[in-house]
């Protein structure tokens, strides 16, 4: 899904002698010939999981890189922070796993009876937080509440052909559709396919997760207290269904530090336990500490440059080009990311195909793209030459407070002054940028932004059909490709994996050549926990799994 960058809370214009001055520090490191040490990060195996909890611990205190939760509805949860909070309250249907696959959640099993007919069969041992059972009627008014526009569901699109979703008994729900949707069973791992008890949804209306609404849900945590600006804090779920997951941590407070600095020196003194999404500085202060332990996890994020609208330089793919000519993927990699990231010939991350059914498909497809160009100054100023009626600007918005995107921008700048285009860097405040992500006034006065996105469906389709399908509220520059659509239609509605992704592999394949899209880096996952702490799962698929439900003690 689209997702907003790190926030943080200040707005702040980043151009003139600073930046410029960071910009040549960084790029002097960057193009330092033997290139330096490759990063403490790039020495860390990739790894799923940490090593499995061994015993119960009575609290934990978990940090939230990017802030306070706006909310906590599931049908909400588009970002990091709700995200890895509702994953321990809120369960889907469908249970994503660390390997981006997926299998049984509260549904056994899900079959389609027809082309157009799916059948969800549920689990009958399943209760709510206060004791009443989970049943068909909760599911439907789960997914049906979706179906709103007043809910603001960010996965509404997975409802796209939906015509009819009804209970058949106690533990049985039918979905019909227009056309076959392979997608939408997939979108039952994430928010879209949690399950809120059906009273209380309708109780609670447009307050549902929020601090004053609550939730009602079956998950491995109950929600307690939500002290505004401070903490939320969760507890075990004692009568939860999955013995085999009950959470050996009783009480989890999340806190919301979002310096670095800050937060280093939390980790490190043991006022906070555990954190995901660690950047770069951090990481390098807490690498060695007798503290705990740095964890590198496999990822599905991506960092790319989009532009605003269609009036966007960028929406030039002559300045696309050049801009790729521009950029030292190696020295970025190395030196803002320290070595915790691989380099992207697209904006889908390897992770969100590298299980799936057809995965040797996907990599000959991704295989056959053109590799990212070397760089190239004298090339990319000609490329650029014309471009765009001449103009020679370009005002980037990034989030205030996320270093890693301000490095990567800087870069940029310092190597585009060489060939006479002016980047201008913007840092926005987190209302500001996230809400420029659906409201086009928002945008006005930017021509692109850093997006630092993730892939949480595990279907490459999922996003690019999200940014090139021309209804889409991400399709920001009014891009139109038929090949591209009606491959991305042809993958959604196949049954043949290798079919489907032979679909995609051909939209791919048209969209790399004319979608005004820079991409950058896929970061890698970092976590850090305290050596009090085990268990937890240290890639990104965390962002949709019952992560502290495996977390707990050493011993």
């Amino acid at each position: 899904m689209h997702r907003a960058p790190r926030t943080a809370a200040t707005t702040r214009r980043a151009a003139g002698a600073v930046t410029l001055a960071a910009a040549l520090a960084l790029t002097t490191a960057c193009t330092s010939q033997g290139g330096g040490n490759a990063g403490v990060s790039s020495t860390l195996a990739l790894t799923e999981f940490t090593p499995a909890a061994t015993g119960e611990l009575d609290h934990v205190t978990w940090n939230l890189p990017t802030g306070e939760p706006l909310g906590l509805d599931p049908a909400k949860a588009g970002d990091y922070s709700p995200s890895t909070v509702v994953s321990n309250l809120c369960e889907p249907l469908l249970r994503l796993k660390a390997d981006y696959t997926y299998g049984p959640g509260l549904a056994t099993r899900w079959t389609w009876s027809d082309p157009t007919t799916l059948v969800l069969d549920l689990r009958e041992d399943v209760t709510f937080w206060d004791g009443n059972p989970m049943t068909s009627a909760d599911v439907v008014a789960s997914l049906r509440r979706q179906q709103d526009p007043a809910t603001r569901s960010v996965n509404a699109d997975a409802l796209r052909n939906v015509t009819a979703i009804a209970a058949d008994g106690a533990h049985r729900v039918t979905v019909r559709f227009k056309q076959p949707d392979q997608l939408f069973v997939k979108a039952l791992t994430n928010g879209f396919g949690a399950v809120g008890e059906a009273s209380y949804l309708a109780g609670a209306g447009a307050g549902y997760g929020t601090a004053a609404g609550g939730l009602m849900c079956t998950g491995p945590f109950t929600l307690g207290e939500w002290k505004a600006g401070e903490s939320i804090t969760v507890r075990r779920n004692d009568a939860y269904w999955d013995k085999q997951l009950t959470p050996k941590v009783k009480e989890l407070t999340f806190r919301f530090i979002t310096d670095g600095s800050t937060l280093t020196g939390a980790l490190l003194s043991g006022e906070v336990d555990g954190s995901y999404e660690i950047n770069t500085a951090t990481a390098r202060a807490l690498a060695g500490s007798k503290a705990g332990t740095l964890y590198r996890g496999p990822s599905a994020q991506t960092v790319f440059l989009t532009p605003t609208g269609p009036d966007s330089p960028l929406a030039d793919h002559r300045m696309v080009e050049a801009l790729q000519l521009l950029l030292d993927r190696d020295a970025l990699i190395r030196n803002v990311y320290d070595g915790a990231a691989q380099k992207l010939k697209t904006f889908v991350p390897a992770l969100v195909r590298a299980h799936d059914p057809a995965a040797e498909v996907y990599a000959r497809g991704y295989d056959a793209l053109p590799e990212p160009p070397a760089v190239d100054l004298d090339k990319a100023r000609d490329t650029l030459a014309g471009a765009f009626n001449g103009r020679l600007s370009l005002t980037v918005a990034t989030a205030a407070g996320d270093q890693q995107s301000l490095q990567t921008l800087t870069f940029l700048q310092a190597a585009a002054k060489k060939i006479g285009l002016d980047v201008q860097i913007e840092q926005l405040q987190p209302t500001q940028l996230s809400g420029l992500f659906y409201d086009p006034t928002l945008r006005q006065g930017l021509d692109a932004v850093i997006v630092l996105g993730y892939v949480e469906l595990p279907d490459p389709a999922s996003y690019v059909q999200q940014m090139t399908d021309p209804g889409s509220l991400f399709n920001w520059v009014k891009y139109r490709n038929d090949t591209v659509t009606g491959k991305l239609a042809e993958a959604r509605a196949s049954t043949d994996p290798v079919r489907a992704a032979e679909a995609f592999n051909q939209a791919q394949a048209a969209f790399v050549q004319d979608l005004p899209v820079v991409p950058l880096v896929a970061p890698d996952e970092r976590m850090f926990l305290n050596k009090r702490l085990s268990g937890a799962p240290a890639g990104f698929a965390y962002i949709n799994m019952p992560w502290a439900a495996y977390l707990g003690g050493t011993r």
